[in-house]
């Protein structure tokens, strides 16, 4: 399992365990999607769904996928991450991410580090 993240507490949790974690930094939600979309491309599956949550991918920087190691090409792992990248077009065309505060961010971070968390039941 590799986890894809912008999120530094998702990263700092899980370097303690032997997952392997590829950290993204600086960078915002759509370049892990795109990130974890190469991954797939290369035969990868998606473990996590790209869209977990109740938060709208224009309302949050942060973001954590879950990706196995699937050999042949999910088709459907595939579509999934090609259906999340077009809803996240689709949300930031209509309102892009505000500059939230310090604090709000954290808040969003812990957001996506409990869905992420409690995903694969860490």
């Amino acid at each position: 399992m590799k986890l894809i993240t912008n999120n530094p507490m998702v990263r700092d949790f899980f370097a303690s365990d032997d997952t392997e974690v590829e950290f993204i930094e600086s960078l915002g939600y759509m370049d892990v999607l795109t990130r974890v979309r190469d991954e797939i491309h290369l035969g990868a599956d998606l473990l996590t769904h790209p869209l977990s949550g109740s938060v709208k991918p224009n309302e949050t920087p942060f973001k954590s996928v879950a990706i196995g190691k699937n050999i042949l090409h999910d088709v459907d792992s595939l579509e999934m991450i090609e259906q999340a990248i077009a809803s996240y077009i689709k949300f930031e065309k209509n309102k892009q991410l505000p500059t939230w505060s310090q604090r709000v961010q954290e808040d969003f971070m812990v957001v996506d580090f409990d869905l992420i968390k409690n995903a694969l039941r860490k």
